[in-house]
């Protein structure tokens, strides 16, 4: 009788464990069923409630987040969202959380409450929402897959010698929810002489410079955090600052990257849909898109921009998307000239810069 989303909240602080429990329980569509201060009594709640969705922080006293994410996904995989603090260490283990099967994360909540409850509720609402309509299965899956991306026999990339020039190209990626993970994936299967690649994936200013580190160390390109005047050259990934919109303009002969404080867009800063369009408008045909898992609408007109000038556009399928939202919302207004699983994008790819 009872169809709300059941939460199990765990935290070592009382504090905020008891501010997630008023936020969510707040919501008609969801009921904490109980809170926990460590894995080991989230592991015998878990048994004893069988929760939906777990909200887990990262940093906890006995058993970090990491290894109890990791036992969760191997024994009893279950949507989970991470609460992560705001601090470089943070970035870096939440970034590692997606990587081993976390749905979505959220920063940790000030507990100066005055300020900014109201946008932190709507925001761990939806996350959570979204993470209960993930499948479990999906979850065990997702890990399976993403680690296949690189060693799937019969698919390698080219050698560099086969690839055509890519001076003239720009690749531009857009993600939200599981595209931290999408993204490494397309990314570690593009050698060093891609066409140069510009980055929006919806994330806080505090994570993106580590995001793009993470990359950088796991990738056979160079990727690095966007700064205003960069120059998009081959082999080169620019990850928009988590504050700042993204755009390629045009200088000359070459593309460079544009830095923009401007008001977000789909609620959103940095937007997909404000990259895509400048990639629309200033690289044209020469440009190729591709828009990943994420929740919302953000890129999909974008991408049809690119694709109604001349660009080939790339939306990663429902079967492989932990959120078939963004991608979706492209296929249904006809903005993807391709739709594919994760595991074939980075060859496609290599073949359109090809031509």
């Amino acid at each position: 009788m009872n169809n709300k989303i059941r939460v199990l909240v765990v935290d070592d602080s009382a504090l905020v464990r008891k501010l997630l429990t008023r936020i969510l329980d707040e919501d008609p569509g969801i009921e904490v069923v109980g809170n926990a201060p460590d894995p080991y009594v989230a592991r015998d709640k878990i048994k004893a409630l069988s929760p939906d969705v777990l909200t887990l922080d990262v940093e906890m006293p006995r058993m970090d987040g990491i290894t109890f994410l990791r036992n969760l996904m191997r024994l009893r995989p279950m949507p989970v969202v991470m609460i992560s603090s705001l601090t470089e260490q943070g970035a870096d283990v939440t970034l590692e959380a997606l990587e081993v099967g976390a749905v979505d994360f959220i920063t940790k909540p000030a507990l100066d409450v005055a300020h900014g409850l109201d946008e932190y509720a709507r925001d761990i609402v939806a996350k959570v929402k979204m993470a209960a309509r993930v499948p479990p299965g999906a979850l065990a899956r997702k890990a399976r897959r993403l680690a296949a991306v690189t060693t799937e026999p019969g698919s390698p990339p080219p050698p560099p010698s086969r690839r055509l020039r890519t001076t003239d190209r720009v690749l531009a990626i857009g993600a939200s929810t599981g595209g931290t993970e999408a993204i490494r994936a397309v990314l570690e299967r593009l050698g060093p002489d891609c066409p140069g690649t510009v980055i929006a994936q919806h994330i806080p200013l505090a994570f993106s410079a580590s995001f793009a580190a993470r990359l950088d160390r796991m990738c056979p390109l160079s990727v690095k955090q966007a700064d205003d005047g960069d120059p998009i050259i081959p082999g080169h990934a620019y990850v928009a600052p988590g504050d700042s919109h993204l755009m390629v303009v045009r200088d000359g002969a070459r593309y460079r990257c544009k830095l923009s404080q401007e008001a977000p867009v789909n609620r959103h800063r940095p937007s997909v849909d404000v990259l895509f369009d400048s990639v629309a408008r200033n690289v044209g045909p020469n440009a190729i898109g591709v828009i990943l898992t994420g929740m919302g609408a953000d890129g999909a007109r974008g991408l049809k921009s690119m694709r109604d000038n001349g660009a080939p556009t790339v939306a990663q399928d429902a079967s492989t998307s932990v959120v078939w939202g963004m991608p979706g919302e492209a296929v249904k207004m006809d903005a993807a000239s391709h739709v594919l699983p994760l595991a074939d994008i980075p060859t496609r790819l290599l073949e359109l810069a090809r031509v």
